[in-house]
């Protein structure tokens, strides 16, 4: 594992725009890594990807539906997987963008929430009860309006980005447990490490 150092040359990709490699309009992990030896010769150490997991885009990426699954339209885990290999014998590490504040309201853990109050799930996300019929405080989404999204009756979920993007709750230690597994998981495919976004916000 190639490790960061504060001398870095770190080359930020958002792969759909970068380098598209079917013809589908889209960019994808295939095309960055016919552009290595470009990106080689840049004199880069590192790659920062901008988020390549499923998601169903309301954010780009950054509301993200599964954390083990490469977005389809990018590739595949076995395309990932070549991309490690073939940037390591390059000399050049990767950096994943891991959103930890929030998932897709499409994740199965939110799906779970809402289909059962009791389960471990429900306490994985922010509900709260509204006040006196209006939203639970005046919380502004980062977005524009109402940080709060209602869910059924006078229960409301908190959403500081897209209301389709679900705030965790990081008090939850489980929630802690899962993102340690998630990270575990990069890490031993042979990333460097992560690009924690929004992580300034997962205290609420």
């Amino acid at each position: 594992m190639l490790k960061p150092s504060m001398h870095s040359v770190v080359y930020q990709i958002w792969p759909r725009s970068f380098k598209d490699s079917n013809g589908d309009g889209i960019g994808d992990i295939q095309g960055i890594i016919s552009k290595l030896d470009y990106l080689k010769d840049l004199g880069i150490n590192f790659i920062w990807l901008s988020p390549v997991f499923k998601s169903p885009n309301h954010d780009y990426g950054y509301d993200i539906s599964d954390y083990y699954s490469i977005q389809e339209e990018f590739g595949t885990l076995a395309d990932f997987e070549e991309l490690i290999h073939q940037a390591n014998l390059r000399k050049i590490g990767l950096l994943l963008d891991l959103v930890a504040n929030h998932t897709s309201d499409e994740h199965p853990w939110y799906q779970a929430a809402l289909k059962d109050k009791d389960c471990k799930y429900r306490d994985y996300y922010v509900f709260r009860e509204g006040e006196k019929g209006k939203e639970p405080n005046n919380w502004i989404s980062l977005f524009g309006g109402s940080a709060w999204s209602l869910v059924e009756g006078n229960t409301y979920s908190l959403n500081l980005f897209t209301p389709q993007q679900k705030d965790l709750n990081w008090e939850n230690p489980e929630v802690r447990q899962e993102f340690a597994q998630v990270i575990k998981f990069w890490l031993n495919k042979g990333i460097s490490g992560f690009r924690m976004d929004v992580i300034n916000m997962i205290a609420k």
